[in-house]
């Protein structure tokens, strides 16, 4: 059995939209374990008095709309009164104990895949600026409401040694999490990591969230780059993810046909970013970047 439990205030001003994200992402963690989700409880934090009901109906059916494409049955939940609106789910899943995946059990050689672009945190600070496109902003909520069911699905059918889901960490801070005590490292190709449209630009204009500033500062000794590495995708791969996707350590001779099966069954953005390899020093190295104009 798994279970896990993730709320969070708002990203995105439209209430169904909302309630899928926070559904999607609270769904994850047993996606990033191989399991599979079974049932549901909201959790809800509303403020009664300054917004119309309206809005949290509209909340939990764009939550329960992704529960159903999850096939996961929702069994009730709990509410409170507050002055900021929060909204998330306890989940309960199930995987098979020989096939558990967890954050860590790389093996030196193996491929990272991941599985969505970066760049939803500075996007959606982008978006509280009123700054981001309509476009923009279609393209990040829908990436953020889509579920990491099929990438897992995917995943099951090969020898994956260790996977994790991209959130509040960023994908750097997930990383170090990956090698914490294991005495490996990894070896990041920057040029392959797949960011979303009009990130870097945003980024360039300071609109980078606290969180990932936060990650940099907590993880940056875990972190080995060039003196002169492009502080802006710096902050690109501290940026903390809202329903980011798996990043997914196989074996190398696996990893070319899980990461085909990925793309060909709708995983388009799916990428191999880099490998794993033995290091006393247990860091990231992040190989030097093409900087962009």
């Amino acid at each position: 059995m798994i279970q896990t439990v993730d709320f969070f205030t708002p990203v995105v001003d439209d209430p169904f939209d909302f309630g899928r994200i926070a559904a999607a992402n609270s769904l994850s963690d047993v996606y990033a374990m191989g399991g599979t989700p079974k049932t549901a409880l909201n959790i809800v934090a509303f403020p009664i008095g300054r917004l119309d009901g309206k809005i949290l109906r509209e909340i939990l059916a764009g939550g329960l709309d992704t529960l159903q494409k999850a096939q996961t049955v929702l069994l009730g939940g709990h509410s409170i009164e507050d002055e900021e609106m929060k909204y998330g789910m306890a989940v309960t899943g199930f995987v098979h104990p020989m096939k558990i995946r967890t954050n860590q059990g790389l093996q030196a050689g193996d491929c990272l895949i991941l599985t969505k672009p970066l760049g939803t945190g500075i996007i959606n600070t982008a978006i509280k600026g009123a700054l981001a496109g309509d476009r923009t902003i279609r393209r990040v909520t829908d990436l953020m409401a889509t579920l990491n069911r099929s990438a897992a699905e995917i995943m099951a059918d090969f020898p994956v040694s260790a996977c994790t889901d991209i959130t509040g960490f960023g994908l750097l801070g997930h990383l170090a999490e990956m090698i914490a005590g294991t005495k490996m490292g990894v070896v990041i190709d920057c040029r392959a990591v797949p960011v979303l449209p009009e990130v870097y630009e945003f980024a360039a204009m300071g609109l980078v969230p606290a969180g990932a500033h936060k990650n940099r500062s907590f993880r940056q000794q875990s972190v080995s780059c060039a003196a002169d590495f492009d502080p802006i995708l710096r902050d690109i791969l501290f940026d903390p993810q809202t329903s980011g996707g798996l990043l997914i350590g196989c074996p190398e001779k696996a990893a070319l046909t899980l990461l085909r099966r990925l793309q060909d069954e709708g995983v388009e953005d799916a990428q191999i970013i880099g490998y794993a390899t033995e290091t006393q020093e247990e860091k990231i190295y992040l190989q030097r970047e093409q900087r962009k104009e």
